[in-house]
């Protein structure tokens, strides 16, 4: 039998991310591909990535006449577990298109598990519940003999116009017997033209591990759960070794919610990228109170790291505290120092919005942002994901809008403290303010410490202060009392 793959992230519908031109292929989907094709499948992947419309695979439907299509998103990417409608009206056209040709409908999805009734009324005949590989090959082996697949666990289906699921399949323990991604199935060459043509090098996405063991209350985890399994270093690095001298990849995005997290784990790693004389820079996602020993920051550093996010989400302890998230603001401090120390970038996610949060929290964010003066800042709203503690206290103020159009979107779709706009222009505000702050240690620099980058950051301040002036503006109109001492 002969299976078409694609995933339903569209660049192209995501007007921020095609402006950033940092694309990342469908991972998970490579992996699932790579895991049918060792038993025995015919496999072809339909690269939504670059495509213009949603119509664009019909082609490819008709000509490879495939037995079952399976729309299967890349679990790992945060793009994905966005559930953005963008994408999602992109997957029924997809799904409909390839069910109207006789194809059997299989989508793994974390969206497609949040909305089961939509994606089972446009076609699909199994939405995958969890992690997907030994599912989806279970699914095809009962297409095959065309006998009924209510048996298999970790999937949900129509019967008779009732949604039936079936038991959880148990997450895999052994990553390493998961076949590599299947990178030969894939056109790798419009992702390393946008990024070298944009940013001067090519960056390729990996995973170590599955799933995270913490439970920010906000954060769902659809796919992979709050298990943690990974890969052995050993693993990793020969992969890396072998596709790096294929396509010519210089820096890596480790694509792991937590990246690092198991004992010895990093000094593995890093003896194994020295005893295969692997040469690669790489950036990682942890939290604050993981990045406190200063061995592991030795093994990070040591190994290729230069950059690490990390999960700050605010400068205001209760709001830490409110969200469950286990860290500590004073951890940030110290992460944020010692990473410094060993010259790894540092970024942080910063989240605005979440419940009850007042101007004098945000302005402790800010506060944090100013003393810290991270390398770079990823801004967000809260933004509430079913399966979540958070989605279950707002849920019922979600009936007019659920999910973002895209990742710009920054709709706040529950009451707050403060408007929806007020939100979205602080973001902004925010940016330019940090923007600013950087141009004025710059300038401080600038005759101590003469280089390119500080004169550029020195020069920008002609040009970010009467922005960062016209958003104060525009805040301040938006809620003139909150906004009064900011």
């Amino acid at each position: 039998m002969k299976v078409l793959f694609t995933h339903s992230y569209f660049l192209k519908f995501d007007a921020k991310q095609f402006q950033t031109a940092m694309p990342y292929p469908p991972l998970g989907t490579l992996y699932a591909m790579s895991y049918l094709r060792e038993h025995g499948y015919e496999v072809k992947l339909f690269d939504s990535m670059f495509c213009n419309s949603a119509k664009d695979i019909r082609s490819t439907i008709d000509e490879f006449k495939p037995d079952i299509f399976i729309s299967y998103d890349d679990g790992f990417n945060y793009l994905t577990k966005m559930c953005l409608t963008n994408m999602r009206e992109a997957c029924f056209d997809m799904q409909v298109y390839a069910k109207s040709k006789g194809c059997k409908v299989i989508v793994s999805s974390s969206d497609a598990t949040d909305h089961l009734e939509d994606y089972l009324k446009h076609g699909a005949d199994a939405v995958v519940i969890g992690e997907a590989e030994q599912t989806v090959l279970e699914l095809c082996n009962v297409f095959k003999g065309n006998i009924a697949f209510d048996s298999i666990s970790g999937i949900a289906f129509s019967n008779n116009n009732e949604i039936l699921k079936t038991n959880s399949r148990t997450v895999l323990k052994d990553l390493d017997v998961l076949p590599p991604p299947a990178w030969d199935l894939l056109d790798i060459a419009p992702y390393k033209k946008m990024w070298i043509d944009n940013h001067g090098y090519f960056s390729l996405n990996f995973v170590t591990t599955r799933g995270c063991p913490y439970k920010c209350n906000w954060c769902a985890k659809p796919i992979y759960g709050n298990r943690y399994n990974s890969h052995s270093p050993e693993n990793i690095v020969l992969e890396i070794k072998k596709w790096q001298q294929q396509f010519g990849f210089t820096h890596i995005w480790f694509a792991d919610d937590i990246f690092g997290l198991k004992p010895n784990w990093l000094k593995d790693f890093e003896y194994h990228i020295k005893k295969e004389n692997v040469k690669v820079n790489y950036k990682i996602q942890s939290r604050a109170d993981l990045l406190l020993e200063e061995d592991n920051i030795k093994h990070l550093a040591n190994s290729g790291c230069n950059m690490v996010w990390m999960g700050a989400e605010s400068g205001s302890q209760r709001i830490l505290d409110a969200m469950d998230k286990g860290t500590k603001v004073e951890q940030i401090y110290e992460a944020t120092r010692l990473l410094k120390k060993h010259n790894i970038h540092v970024s942080l996610f910063l989240q605005l919005g979440y419940l009850e949060e007042t101007i004098d929290d945000i302005k402790l964010t800010v506060k944090m942002v100013e003393e810290l003066l991270p390398d770079d800042i990823g801004i967000s709203v809260s933004y509430p994901l079913p399966g979540t503690v958070f989605y279950d206290k707002v849920k019922e103020e979600l009936k007019g809008k659920s999910n973002w159009t895209d990742s710009d979107d920054l709709d706040m779709m529950f009451k707050n403290t403060y408007k929806p706009e007020f939100y979205k222009q602080l973001q902004r505000y925010i940016h330019r303010r940090y923007r600013k702050q950087i141009g004025y240690e710059s300038a401080k620099k600038l005759f101590s410490q003469p280089t390119g980058l500080n004169l550029k950051n020195t020069l920008s301040l002609i040009k970010i202060i009467p922005q960062e002036f016209l958003e104060k503006l525009k805040l301040k109109q938006i809620e003139p009392d909150a906004t009064a001492k900011f």
